[in-house]
């Protein structure tokens, strides 16, 4: 339990450490905010498809899977259009919760069930936290921002909770485990491209996207390392 939470801890820093980056943006070149986002995408795509599809998958049918990861990105996807539409902003903040807190509760599982993926896990749930917490900060510049950071410091705990409720409920339940790791992988891989992916382009540089070929290829050595 301790690990747990120590290491999702660790994972949810890096959302206000990314945050204050982004606050003072002004110090750094215009092409790092882009590589910042894309390399989060790489991140991204490097969980769904080295921890979150591959592991969780194994655990329950095959069936179940396709149709859980298809859930999964349709869910994120109402989730996304509703809150765009009701306040138009935010949508980089809700990118970060919603694959953030059902990372850890599997993190918190895969933990408890002393599987060697559970690290790398949390390295990429760190990995893509810190540009996702820098594009949030940047979707909407906050009019106070000591207060937001504040704001962010604490859903940098969310993590730890939801760790917690992994580690004690789903360990239980290999098929709950598996369920809930491809449901998020779905909804995910809908985050990359709707949220992450146009954020990453400049029309006057085309580099920045090699963030994203960079983030994957980190998350691939991790994953070769373990097997």
């Amino acid at each position: 339990m301790q690990q747990a939470l120590l290491l999702s801890l660790l994972a949810g820093a890096m959302i206000p450490l990314g945050a204050w980056i982004a606050w003072r943006r002004d110090q750094f070149d215009e092409r790092v905010p882009h590589a910042v986002v894309a390399f989060g995408g790489g991140t991204l795509v490097s969980a769904v498809a080295l921890v979150l599809v591959p592991d969780g998958a194994a655990r329950i049918p095959d069936a179940l899977a396709v149709v859980l990861f298809l859930a999964g990105g349709a869910v994120f996807r109402w989730i996304d259009a509703s809150v765009k539409r009701i306040s138009g902003q935010h949508g980089q903040m809700l990118a970060m919760l919603t694959d953030f807190i059902p990372e850890a509760a599997a993190l918190g599982a895969l933990l408890a069930t002393g599987e060697n993926s559970a690290f790398l896990l949390a390295a990429l749930i760190g990995l893509q936290n810190l540009p996702e917490g820098f594009n949030a900060w940047r979707e909407n510049p906050p009019n106070a921002p000591r207060r937001t950071m504040a704001l962010y410091c604490a859903l940098a705990l969310l993590g730890p909770a939801a760790a917690m409720a992994g580690n004690v409920f789903l360990s239980q339940s290999d098929g709950a485990l598996g369920g809930l790791m491809v449901f998020a992988a779905g909804g995910v891989l809908y985050l990359v491209f709707e949220d992450v992916a146009p954020a990453d382009r400049m029309e006057s540089d085309p580099t920045p996207p090699l963030g994203a070929v960079a983030g994957f290829a980190l998350g691939l050595a991790g994953h070769l390392m373990l097997t």
